[in-house]
């Protein structure tokens, strides 16, 4: 299938054009980098499917990942474009139900978004791209309610972002119980 890849920038850290792009390509992946508020526009007629990854998805299928990922996933639903999780099934935290009220959401030094860091030919230089008195709050993660999720996509195969979705990609009882056991 012939493919091409929108990588978002993934601010304040920028991930997505420092490791994302690398990897793509690495492997000679068609990709062009955007703005992360760019992804929006791309939902007329130049997304088919939108895959992000997790850090943490709950029992009902709740999704924390990179701060954004829930505005790609309402700009996608209200777009009618399929919104996929891709993740390992030991993401899964049973202990969770809902992801948006259960997933503390970590708080970074206000320092990443306030600098941004650059390569010159030989050096990185880091510049301040505020002004000296403008405080900045930077949340890491973000959570995606399950009813914007078409589904979940890890090594089992692919389901459903709900609780009753058990097989194919979440791992039986005796294997969660290993999973927290370790």
């Amino acid at each position: 299938l012939p493919v091409h890849v929108w990588v978002d920038e993934t601010r304040p850290r920028n991930q997505g054009a420092s490791l994302t792009a690398w990897e793509l390509s690495r492997h000679g992946v068609p990709h062009a980098l955007i703005a992360d508020n760019a992804g929006g526009i791309l939902q007329h007629g130049q997304v088919d499917i939108v895959i992000v990854g997790a850090d943490r998805v709950t029992r009902r299928g709740d999704a924390a990942n990179k701060i954004g990922t829930y505005l790609k996933a309402l700009a996608a639903h209200d777009n009618g474009v399929p919104f996929y999780v891709a993740l390992p099934s030991s993401t899964f935290d049973f202990s969770l139900d809902d992801g948006v009220a259960e997933i503390p959401i970590e708080e970074r030094g206000a320092a990443e978004v306030r600098i941004m860091s650059g390569k010159r030919p030989r050096s990185v230089l880091d510049v301040q791209i505020c002004p000296d008195e403008t405080p900045a709050r930077n949340w890491a993660f973000d959570v995606t309610p399950n009813r914007l999720i078409t589904g979940l996509i890890s090594e089992r195969g692919v389901c459903q972002a709900t609780q009753e979705a058990s097989p194919p990609c979440i791992p039986s009882p005796q294997e969660r119980h290993a999973m927290t056991a370790e």
